[in-house]
């Protein structure tokens, strides 16, 4: 299928105007500047076999999926990109690299669908998984690997402690694994929380990069969808092949509002950012709040509160999520509201019991583009009322 021509042909265009422009060229039928929606299950071909322009079903090919996946490609400077019906689909289809006697190594803090899907479907195919701290630095790295490593897979920030991990740094661990005779494993980063606007590991030396969309690149939680990027040409052969076979894509419905989210993904998380480092600042001052977790990008904050008179800290942490009114109790993150969880009772619960267990008194934000004062606020009441 050929590209589109358009103004994302300038590889020298900064980020910003990537966001605006990157697989939103005009219709080259209409010179429609909102892209249209093409809302079909099958194409009409010019003879037996023969498919107009590659189109044949829309499984395999959608107009409007092509454009998103150009789009996303081209914010994480890479050469593939891939659409799924979800973020866990994404996971689904990359876990999917690895064979059966393969290891994954994982970061130790992590999403809880990741864990669930490497732990209760992967493990069942004969795939081994090892959880290690990744934050810590690359000899923890140089340790864990072996022969049996075909993934390295983690998310920077972490979900739900927000540590970072140096992208660059694994990459050289591995690179040097491969130079002196062992296997070289395929980089995976979950970058959902930061976002291409904040960092793009592809340039740091990772293989795969992916997103649950739903979250920043989406924006406004009203849609459920997953990307993938890669630039290595026989990865992205095999997602190809993944995407279509295993059949979980997105509507192009969905697909039009993640490239419409894109399209103001730099100015949301700038806002995002800056109200979250006054959030965070603000909960530091507070005495009553024990720890603040907030790596100094990105939207996200997490904090335990202190324990109070007679109450413990995960019954204070339970009574500030049902205690806000701007923060919204709701699971998810990335939208342009604010939202407030228990990870340990909400998206983390798959992890319970394990060594990845979150603490039951971890408070998690998602902090939107309100107007900052009143999100203090709205947090000042619940943290005074809990």
């Amino acid at each position: 299928m050929a590209a589109m021509p358009g103004p994302t042909d300038d590889t020298d265009l900064s980020f910003d105007s990537l966001a605006v422009h990157a697989g939103a060229e005009p219709d080259e039928l209409t010179g429609a500047v909102a892209p249209p929606i093409y809302q079909t299950s099958t194409y009409r071909q010019d003879g037996v076999g023969k498919p107009r322009r590659g189109f044949e079903y829309a499984r395999s090919q959608n107009p409007t999926r092509e454009r998103l996946e150009r789009a996303i490609a081209a914010l994480e400077g890479g050469r593939h990109g891939f659409a799924f019906a979800s973020g866990s689909a994404a996971t689904a289809a990359i876990a999917e690299l690895a064979a059966p006697g393969d290891e994954v190594v994982v970061g130790d803090d992590v999403y809880g669908g990741t864990y669930r899907y490497l732990e209760r479907v992967r493990k069942g195919a004969g795939i081994s998984t090892s959880y290690v701290d990744l934050a810590a630095g690359p000899d923890v790295l140089w340790e864990a690997l072996s022969e049996q490593t075909r993934l390295v897979w983690f998310e920077t920030p972490t979900n739900p402690l927000l540590k970072t991990v140096d992208v660059a740094a694994v990459a050289a661990t591995v690179e040097r694994r491969g130079a002196e005779g062992g296997r070289r494993p395929l980089i995976v980063v979950d970058n959902t929380f930061a976002s291409p606007a904040v960092q793009r590991p592809l340039t740091l030396g990772a293989d795969i990069v992916f997103h649950s969309a739903t979250k920043y690149l989406a924006g406004h939680s009203d849609t459920i969808l997953g990307l993938a990027v890669t630039s290595d040409d026989e990865v992205g052969e095999r997602l190809r092949f993944l995407q279509n076979a295993m059949g979980a894509v997105p509507g192009p419905q969905d697909c039009f509002l993640v490239l419409r989210g894109l399209r103001t993904l730099h100015l949301r998380v700038e806002r995002h950012q800056s109200n979250a480092a006054a959030v965070a600042s603000y909960l530091r001052e507070r005495p009553d709040v024990a720890e603040v977790f907030y790596p100094g990008i990105g939207g996200m904050v997490s904090f335990v509160p202190a324990a109070g008179p007679g109450r413990s800290a995960a019954d204070r942490a339970v009574a500030i999520a049902e205690g806000t009114r701007l923060f919204t109790l709701a699971e998810s993150l990335g939208g342009v509201e604010s939202l407030i969880e228990i990870p340990a009772a909400m998206t983390h619960m798959s992890v319970a019991g394990s060594p990845l267990e979150v603490d039951p008194a971890l408070v998690r934000l998602s902090v939107g583009i309100e107007g900052v004062d009143d999100l203090i606020a709205d947090l000042a009441r619940a943290l005074d009322g809990a």
